[in-house]
C-alpha cells in the first residue's frame, strides 16, 4: 500500500510575503472557453483517424492522470469541416451535459464533443491547482445547471463561477499536496483491480481442480474436473430456493428487509434499506440467518443473477424480488455462493434468463437446474480459504483507498479555504506540477 500522507510531512520554512487570496471567475482566468462538437457518423473521411474523440464517458474513465485517448477516433477532415474543436495538451476539459462540472487535464490532443468544455490560456495560474479547486466547488457549480431533458451548464454558467486564487507559488504547492494524494489512491486502485485480477484467474483453476494437478481428469458437462469430484445442479446442494416478501415497504418499520441493491461484490450489504412491519410467525419465514445465499431474479440482463451470501448481524428480512438458497449438507454455502459469483456461473444461468424488454428473470425452479462442479467438501473448504484470503486482501486495501479519499477531501476543504496555508512550507515542486503554469 501507499505510504500516509498529511501536511506533517513538509517541514516550515521561511515564509512569503503577499499571499492575499483573490476570487476570479473562471471566465477571468481562462482566456480561452469552448465546447467540441461532433462530426456527422457516416461521412467518408471523418471517422477513423489518429485524433481521439474525447466524449463523457471517456473523460470519465480517465480522471485520475489525464486524457489521453478515446474509444473513438476522427480525422484533421473532421475537424476542418465540422464544430468539433481540437485541444491541446495542458487544457482543462469539463462536462457541462449529463455528469456536470466533472474535469480532467488533456495530455495528448484530443478533440470533444459539445458535451465537453476546454478551457485554456490561464497564463498566471497553475492549470492542475485550478481543476482541484473546480472540484472543491463542484456541487455549487452542478447546482447552476439548467434542468431540460437533460441536466446542463452553459458556457455562461461556467464563465462567471468564482474559484478562490492564492498567488502562483502556493497554488503549485497545493497541487503539489493534492497530487501526491491522488497518486496514492490511483496505486491502490491498481492493486485492488490487480488482486481482482488474480482472484479471477484463480476461481478459474480451483472450481476444475487445476491447483492440485490431480492426474486422469474426467470430462464433464461443466468442463474438466477430478477424477473424484462430481457434477451437481444447485438443487441437489440446496434444501431451501424461497421467494422473498411481496408487500410494500417504508422509510420506517420493525425490520431491514433486503432488496436486489443490496447485494455488493458477493455480500449483502445494509445499505440502503427500506423497512416492513411484520408479525412473529412471517418474520420466522423470512429471517435471513447467517450463510444464506441471496439470489437475484430480477433485474436488468446484466444485473439478474447477482449473489450475495448473508454475513451480517441482526434481524434481516427479503424482498420478493430475491431468491434465498440454503444449502444442504453436500454444499458449504461459501463455495456455492462463491461459484455462483463466477463468470462461468453466470454465462450458466443466462441460459435460464427470461428476457424481456428491460428486464431478466430467473425463476427459483430455473436456478436449480444450473450445474456445478463439486468436490469433497473438505476440498470445497480449502477453495473457501483460497478465496476468502484474497477477499481480506482485496477489503484492506479497499478500507485503505476510502481512508486516502477522506484525507484527500480533508486536504481540499482545508488547503482550497486557506485555512492551512503552504506559504511557510519548504513543499518541493516536482515539474511534473510546474508544467502546468
Amino acid at each position: 500500500m501507499s505510504e500516509q500522507i498529511d501536511l506533517t510531512d513538509y517541514t516550515d520554512s521561511d515564509a512569503e510575503e503577499g499571499s492575499a487570496w483573490v476570487e476570479k471567475r473562471l471566465g477571468d482566468v481562462f482566456d480561452s472557453i469552448y465546447s467540441g462538437g461532433t462530426p456527422k457518423k457516416g461521412v467518408d473521411g471523418y471517422y477513423g483517424g489518429n485524433i481521439p474523440f474525447v466524449k463523457i464517458e471517456d473523460l470519465n474513465e480517465q480522471q485520475g492522470d489525464g486524457v489521453t485517448t478515446a474509444k473513438d477516433f476522427i480525422t484533421e477532415q473532421a475537424l476542418d469541416e465540422t464544430s468539433t474543436r481540437a485541444f491541446d495538451s495542458g487544457t482543462l476539459l469539463m462536462t457541462i451535459y449529463g455528469s456536470l462540472a466533472e474535469t480532467a487535464i488533456v495530455h495528448s490532443r484530443v478533440a470533444t464533443n459539445q458535451g465537453i468544455l476546454g478551457l485554456w490560456d490561464a497564463d498566471e495560474d497553475n492549470v492542475l491547482y485550478l481543476r482541484y479547486a473546480i472540484d472543491n466547488t463542484q456541487p455549487k457549480l452542478a447546482s447552476l445547471s439548467r434542468q431540460t431533458t437533460q441536466a446542463n451548464l452553459g458556457k455562461g454558467i461556467v464563465k462567471k463561477h468564482k474559484i478562490p486564487t492564492p498567488p502562483l507559488s502556493e497554488q503549485r504547492k497545493i497541487a503539489t499536496v493534492l497530487y501526491t494524494a491522488d497518486q496514492a489512491i490511483e496505486k491502490t486502485k491498481e492493486i485492488i483491480e490487480q488482486t481482482h485480477s488474480v482472484k479471477k484467474a484463480l476461481i478459474q483453476d480451483l472450481f476444475h481442480g487445476r491447483h492440485k494437478n490431480f492426474e486422469d481428469n474426467q470430462s464433464t458437462p461443466v468442463g474438466e474436473i477430478p477424477p473424484h469430484w462430481s457434477v451437481a445442479s444447485i438443487g441437489d446442494v440446496v434444501h431451501t430456493a424461497q421467494y422473498g416478501i411481496s408487500e410494500s415497504l417504508s422509510e420506517e418499520g420493525q425490520y431491514p428487509i433486503f432488496r436486489m441493491n443490496n447485494i455488493e461484490n458477493g455480500k449483502m450489504v445494509d445499505e440502503p434499506l427500506k423497512y416492513i412491519d411484520l408479525d412473529d410467525d412471517e418474520f420466522e419465514k423470512y429471517r435471513v440467518e447467517k450463510g444464506d445465499i441471496l439470489f437475484n431474479r430480477t433485474n436488468s440482463l446484466e444485473l439478474v443473477g447477482k449473489t450475495g451470501i448473508y454475513e451480517l448481524e441482526g434481524d434481516h428480512v427479503f424482498a420478493s424480488y430475491l431468491v434465498r438458497l440454503q444449502t444442504n449438507t453436500k454444499a458449504d454455502s461459501h463455495y456455492l455462493n462463491y461459484y455462483m459469483n463466477s463468470s462461468e456461473a453466470q454465462n450458466r444461468m443466462m441460459d435460464f434468463a427470461t428476457k424481456g424488454v428491460s428486464q431478466a428473470n430467473i425463476n427459483a425452479n430455473s436456478i436449480q437446474q444450473v450445474k456445478l462442479p463439486l468436490p469433497p467438501i473438505e476440498e470445497q473448504k480449502e477453495i473457501v480459504d483460497r478465496l476468502s484470503s484474497i477477499d481480506s486482501q482485496i477489503e484492506t486495501n479497499e478500507q485503505y483507498k476510502s481512508q486516502l479519499k477522506r484525507l484527500k477531501r480533508g486536504l481540499m476543504q482545508d488547503l482550497l479555504s486557506g485555512t492551512v496555508r503552504t506559504t511557510d512550507t519548504n513543499i518541493e515542486v516536482p515539474e511534473k506540477i510546474a508544467q502546468y503554469g
